[in-house]
């Protein structure tokens, strides 16, 4: 089969690649229909992820079609198109029982934090993501669903960890009828992150990013206030100045470990990997929300050490929320919210490339060229 194949930082190709096979009686072969590069899969692409192994395939938001299930497998039958979560879970220990499936115990040698993700380095369990024309699902009597009839394919892709991971964010700040929300980062999970915060009882949103191009599509779709960054020379003093010197309600930060803002911090973290990931839209969050307030921390981070101002976190009172998405427990309201027209998550869609073009994708996205918010990929004829 053809795939997506890492051959070191900034260097990705497409190569032939064995097709996966059946390992485990509750094993599925999806083959790809529509794939999307992440913008964690930059953190993978950037050399800033550990474990991170030459051979690999990236890829944690995809659907397809069945093409293949193991003995065991009873809720997917062949020919069945499905979407499929980014977390690969178990669905029966500890964590599962409870919802937390992005912390499963069975899937990751290295569980003692996350669980397992497709396409996201031997950190995250060294699976095959599906940036590829097939891909191995296990457990896929507990991941996959079926895409609704009604439901638009890119709108099933987005749903398998941006979208749902915005509204994660959002519903992680405990937000009240009339918050004031700020989101720092337009990207994918920032804009699905602001467009949530309505949907939550949000007063009055705020978007921070400094890229003039994503501001305008936070405009566009999350009718938020927006404010770059890069034109104010604190950032921090100007979010107090518009929110009464008080500061907001509630901070979301959608950007992680490749925000920019200060060079120390950025070189430090992406360039020496002396952090696990550049701390500055967390610390602006923590020093922009007000006292007692809520930090939601959704963006990307490394295992490793990170500057973040704990202290400051402290001595306000707030309250910090965070991990991965557990993505199927955001279905059943996100397909309401679909079905209902409140949330359209195709409009975050920017660009669509051929697999074959996985390398100028990557590049296109990585050095925000063309507008790119958000590229899928496309296995078959373009």
């Amino acid at each position: 089969m053809r795939a997506m194949v890492y051959r070191g930082p900034y260097r990705v190709r497409v190569e032939e690649k064995p097709p996966p096979r059946i390992e485990h009686p509750n094993d599925a072969i999806v083959r790809v229909e529509l794939a999307a590069i992440c913008g964690s899969d930059l953190h993978l692409y950037h050399g800033l992820m550990p474990d991170t192994r030459v051979g690999t395939t990236f890829g944690h938001e995809f659907i397809g079609v069945v093409e293949q299930v193991g003995p065991s497998v009873e809720r997917v039958q062949v020919g069945d198109r499905v979407m499929v979560p980014f977390n690969v879970y178990c669905g029966s220990c500890y964590y599962c029982a409870r919802g937390l499936y992005a912390n499963c115990h069975n899937v990751n040698p290295n569980a003692t934090a996350v669980g397992g993700i497709y396409g996201y380095s031997h950190t995250c369990g060294g699976y095959d993501g599906g940036q590829a024309e097939l891909v191995r699902v296990p457990f896929a009597d507990v991941g996959p669903a079926p895409i609704p009839d009604w439901m638009d394919a890119e709108d099933a892709v987005l749903l398998t960890d941006a979208v749902a991971t915005g509204y994660f964010g959002a519903q992680l700040g405990d937000i009240v009828e009339g918050d004031v929300v700020v989101v720092f980062g337009a990207g994918p999970v920032g804009l699905a992150a602001a467009q949530s915060a309505w949907l939550m009882g949000a007063g009055r949103v705020i978007v921070v990013d400094h890229l003039e191009y994503r501001l305008a599509k936070a405009r566009e779709l999350a009718h938020a206030e927006t404010y770059n960054f890069a034109e104010h020379r604190d950032v921090v003093v100007l979010l107090k100045r518009v929110t009464d010197h008080l500061g907001a309600d509630v901070a979301i930060d959608a950007v992680g470990a490749e925000a920019d803002g200060s060079l120390l911090q950025h070189v430090t973290a992406a360039k020496l990997k002396l952090q696990g990931g550049s701390p500055v839209a967390l610390n602006w969050a923590i020093d922009s929300v007000r006292k007692g307030g809520t930090v939601s921390v959704v963006g990307a981070y490394g295992p490793i050490f990170s500057a973040v101002k704990f202290g400051d976190a402290v001595n306000k009172g707030l309250t910090l929320r965070m991990n991965q998405c557990h993505v199927k427990r955001q279905w059943p309201r996100l397909f309401e919210h679909v079905r209902n027209g409140y949330l359209r998550p195709r409009d975050i869609v920017t660009h669509r490339f051929p697999l074959e073009d996985i390398a100028e994708a990557y590049h296109v996205f990585s050095a925000k060229l063309d507008g790119c918010i958000k590229p899928l990929v496309v296995p078959g004829p373009a």
